[in-house]
């Protein structure tokens, strides 16, 4: 198990977290838990603010696939793929990848990218719909804290079992109590999160051996 920043390649983001608080209210926290129209493409107090392709993640794709050295026709698994754009990135990477996309919402997955059609699965993180060690490379970004505790330990093993020492995952966190109360300010769907120590913790419960990085609000 070891930490790697395989979403280094991505621009970084300025968040207007004064904005975010104001709106946080319990009606904006409960549309973007639908994980529907909401929280993908409507207001940004509700989620994303309007979540399409630009192209970003194509670097990323690359970077996925020099770590984890994927050949042709190897299988990945992006799960919590939201509307599939990495899905799409590493379908057209050139090398015929096996590429699917999990995600709980229906809105995301009927709003996917052309090359995505035939690809995307519909589930839950925590309870895969495929067989053990079935991938070459299982990913899963920014997903699992949206989970209870319990459920993210099983979604943790879910990675490790479906593509052993072979998964990234990537959640948020926080080295500092200032960094805390920010992100406290920001989140609408965490509902698992601490710093990167219990985290550790909670893969080593899981019995993961992959690999693992943060999302740190800044």
């Amino acid at each position: 198990m070891r930490e790697v920043n395989l979403l280094r390649a991505l621009p970084q983001t300025k968040r207007n977290l004064t904005k975010r608080h104001v709106g946080q209210t319990q009606e904006n926290i409960a549309a973007a838990n639908r994980f529907g129209r909401e929280y993908f493409d409507g207001p940004r107090e509700q989620g994303y603010g309007g979540y399409y392709y630009d192209g970003r993640w194509v670097p990323v794709a690359k970077d996925i696939i020099d770590h984890f050295g994927l050949t042709k026709n190897d299988r990945v698994l992006d799960a919590g793929c939201a509307k599939g754009f990495l899905v799409k990135d590493l379908l057209e990477a050139g090398l015929d990848l096996e590429v699917y996309g999990l995600d709980i919402s229906l809105y995301a997955l009927t709003h996917t990218e052309e090359a995505c059609l035939g690809r995307m699965v519909r589930g839950d993180v925590h309870q895969l719909p495929f067989r053990d060690d079935s991938f070459a490379a299982a990913i899963c970004i920014n997903t699992i804290h949206n989970l209870e505790r319990e459920d993210a330990l099983r979604a943790v093993r879910e990675i490790e079992r479906v593509a052993p020492g072979r998964g990234f995952i990537q959640v948020d966190s926080y080295y500092t109590p200032e960094q805390r109360e920010e992100f406290m300010r920001w989140v609408l769907t965490a509902k698992y999160h601490d710093y990167p120590d219990a985290w550790v913790e909670l893969f080593k419960q899981a019995g993961y051996t992959g690999y693992y990085y943060w999302t740190i609000l800044e």
